[in-house]
């Protein structure tokens, strides 16, 4: 597209549709090399989930003590440090100076010839970026004036007409709104991924009983689905903030700008439009070159969500261990010890936790950086790129991750019920992790206070009969309907009903109970909301799709395009991406017929989806190269 415009009017004028999210892998991927043999093998024969390896891998950080003594010049280590950064938005910028390049033609500024010029030159600099063929020189300063020096060298003295009433000011604003937002809604889309599959498993475990616990001692008894909407509820809370933030992140600085506004009147509403800002225009030029707060909101979002996976994180981890055995997650998101060959860690898990204190660090920075700016642009703000990328990124991996370990994830429902393996039942720790009969206390006090007992009293006849249970040697269920009158007459022989774990939990049946009545209530509602804030992205994921209904947006499963024509804001459905992999074979799919720099989510099954996939991995299609998509099983 673009090399050869046709003469129309500019609302005709193809402009460039880009995912974030894959920006960062336009470089060039390296041959592929026989993988190293892990340190830990024998016991584990599963295949590790492709994001795992990265989420796991330090090999990035601790290559650079492979040889301090080396000398390297620190101007050159620090500019090749930034290239990163800039390269992360190189699709905004573009987006952002086409549809600029149409509001200058609005104003009279630019004819449509010239636009369709700068358009057309702006599709071949995105093309070298999405085929990691762009060259950046000593002079390019930032990712605007790349562009633009290589759009000018392309298209020659017209392309230096673009920056006509423009800043870098307001332009860097407007690229990193526009990453932004874009990077968010697909984090959108695989939260609740997350939270669907953990609804998805709370119904069909319904049935499970588990011990609940405070201050990490047993407490009540409660369901597995109801532990697992209870993170799903928190999630959802996340999904909510989000959807809250993303309009005040997609609102337009473009038209302000160094900070006094436009002199020749763009019609920053137009521009609005034509990318996406949904939150229409920022309201005051000042402000708009000035406004962080996006960012800082984004911030926070990331590392509050990541409080919440941390949490969940940690039951896990702590479920997992030897000592509770309720929980094992699968070989694709643990790793063994080099020297135990018992072992198995649950690192995704442990990292997710361990990246919760850094976000939180990310957000302090941020805060840190614009505190004491003055009004308008500071050239501080640069220092919030890194700490934003690696906020959203982290958060998307993390949330992939939970995913992944969220559907391959085995339960043991005979260890939540009964405690400790059966070789250490002998033991004075029996019982103690599993459900045990001192959790049904308050079922016991719960049954006198049904006789017309006052609960402070019935408290207190409960605990006795605890003690009595302790003084004797046996569980409390033990007790026989004597030596429970012995403590209060009204007890009778329908006490034995007490001790029934399924019953306790079904008598908590307010709504947002542990009974079982309760949990199909709280998946029925969670799933709702689901069909009701289903995501839509700002572009399509697949050329040669048909627009589809806003009821039926694909939220969750994308397919990645370097390169977007322009049939709009239109969606897939799940069942058309599935059409789209199924005909991969076909002249008539897109992915039949892979561009240089195209790029896919090849889907990894899990187990509790209900449809494509549960966690993904990149794979790069490289230029001339075909499309293979398939289902990786995970063992």
């Amino acid at each position: 597209m673009g090399s050869q415009c046709p003469k129309v009017n500019t609302n005709n004028i193809k402009t460039v549709r880009l995912t974030p999210m894959a920006a960062a892998a336009t470089e060039k991927s390296a041959p592929a090399e026989e993988a190293t043999p892990k340190l830990w093998g024998g016991r584990f024969t599963g295949k590790v989930d492709p994001l795992m390896e990265k989420f796991n891998a330090s090999l990035p950080l601790d290559k650079r003590m492979w040889a301090e003594d080396i000398r390297v010049d620190p101007l050159m280590e620090k500019f090749n440090a930034s290239l990163p950064l800039d390269k992360r938005m190189w699709a905004e910028d573009i987006r952002g100076s086409q549809a600029y390049a149409k509001a200058l033609v609005k104003a009279g500024i630019l004819t449509q010839e010239e636009a369709e010029t700068i358009v057309g030159g702006l599709d071949k600099v995105a093309s070298e970026w999405a085929s990691g063929t762009f060259v950046v020189k000593a002079g390019d300063e930032d990712i605007h004036t790349a562009n633009e020096r290589r759009l000018t060298e392309l298209v020659g003295a017209v392309g230096g007409k673009l920056h006509t009433g423009r800043s870098r000011n307001d332009q860097v604003a407007t690229d990193t709104r526009l990453w932004l937002f874009a990077a968010l809604t697909e984090v959108r889309g695989s939260l609740q991924e997350l939270i669907s599959v953990a609804t998805n498993r709370a119904e069909a475990e319904a049935d499970v009983l588990m011990p609940g616990f405070t201050h990490l001692q047993q407490a009540q008894t409660v369901r597995w689905g109801h532990w697992l909407m209870s993170h799903a509820s928190a999630w959802q809370r996340d999904d909510m903030r989000l959807r809250d933030l993303l309009p005040r992140v997609a609102t337009l600085p473009l038209g302000s700008g160094a900070l006094a506004g436009n002199p020749f009147l763009v019609d920053r509403q137009f521009i609005a439009r034509e990318l996406g800002m949904v939150g229409g225009v920022c309201p005051n030029s000042m402000d708009a070159v000035s406004d962080r707060d996006f960012v800082a909101e984004s911030l926070f979002f990331a590392a509050l969500h990541l409080v919440h996976l941390s949490r969940w994180a940690e039951d896990l981890i702590i479920y997992s261990s030897g000592l509770f055995g309720f929980v094992q997650c699968s070989d694709a998101y643990a790793t063994g010890s080099s020297l135990m060959p018992q072992k198995k860690n649950p690192d995704a898990l442990e990292l997710i936790r361990g990246k919760a204190g850094k976000l939180q660090g990310n957000l302090a920075g941020v805060m840190a950086v614009l505190k004491g700016t003055p009004t308008t642009y500071n050239k501080d703000f640069q220092e919030a790129w890194e700490l934003m990328f690696d906020s959203v990124d982290a958060a998307h991996d993390c949330i992939r991750i939970a995913t992944g370990v969220l559907s391959t994830l085995s339960i043991n429902p005979d260890r939540m019920m009964k405690g400790l393996s059966a070789d250490m039942l002998a033991t004075d720790l029996a019982e103690y992790l599993g459900l045990s009969a001192d959790m049904l206390a308050t079922d016991l006090a719960e049954y006198l206070v049904r006789k017309g007992v006052p609960f402070r009293e019935t408290h207190h006849v409960s605990g006795a009969a605890v003690k009595m249970a302790e003084d004797t040697g046996v569980p409390l269920s033990s007790l026989s309907v004597a030596q429970l009158q012995s403590i209060h007459p009204l007890f009778e022989d329908d006490v034995v009903k007490v001790w029934d774990f399924s019953a306790s939990a079904d008598a908590r049946d307010t709504e947002g109970g542990a009974s079982k009545r309760s949990l199909l209530e709280q998946v029925a509602k969670m799933r709702a909301y689901l069909a009701a804030e289903q995501v839509s992205y700002p572009y399509c994921k697949l050329e040669n799709c048909e627009p589809i209904g806003p009821t039926a947006v694909q939220a969750s499963f994308p397919v990645e395009q370097a390169v977007r024509g322009d049939k709009g804001h239109s969606h897939c459905s799940t069942s058309e991406l599935a059409r789209h992999m199924a005909n991969a074979g076909s002249a008539a799919c897109a992915l039949a017929n892979p561009k240089p720099g195209r790029y896919f989510y090849q889907p990894v099954a899990g187990t509790f989806t209900s449809q494509l996939l549960a966690t993904y991995s990149i794979a790069a299609i490289a230029a001339g190269g075909s499309a293979s998509p398939g289902v990786e099983q995970l063992q």
